[in-house]
């Protein structure tokens, strides 16, 4: 999802289609109030047996609103933190968003109550 999203930003699409999963709808709620999108919603076509996630995107004065999004935490080597290690992306102008044991939620919500959890990508 994270590569479509900013393979759309490159070429100026308004939005994007993904397959849906419970992960994938959760990180783009955190990305959208962050900012970064302008809508998520989840959508079954006529016919088809699976879920797809329809995401817009937001461009000021014809520029895109995110300069890059990154997957921290792969399959091959996870990253975990703890809520002190926790640092603002980009000085505070990105998010990093966080899997805790209460869901996942962005950087600065988890650090606010204290949870620990596996970074699983940041945008600026």
């Amino acid at each position: 999802m994270l590569s479509t999203i900013k393979n759309a930003y490159a070429v100026s699409k308004p939005s994007v289609e993904v397959a849906h999963s419970k992960q994938i709808e959760e990180v783009a709620k955190v990305l959208e109030k962050a900012g970064f999108l302008k809508s998520v919603k989840v959508f079954k076509e006529s016919g088809e047996s699976f879920k797809k996630l329809h995401i817009d995107l937001i461009y000021e004065d014809g520029r895109a609103k995110v300069s890059d999004i990154s997957r921290v935490s792969k399959p091959g080597r996870r990253v975990y933190k703890n809520y002190r290690d926790m640092k603002p992306v980009l000085g505070g102008f990105g998010v990093s968003v966080v899997s805790t044991s209460r869901g996942i939620m962005s950087g600065s919500d988890a650090k606010k109550r204290k949870l620990g959890g596996e970074i699983i990508c940041t945008a600026w």
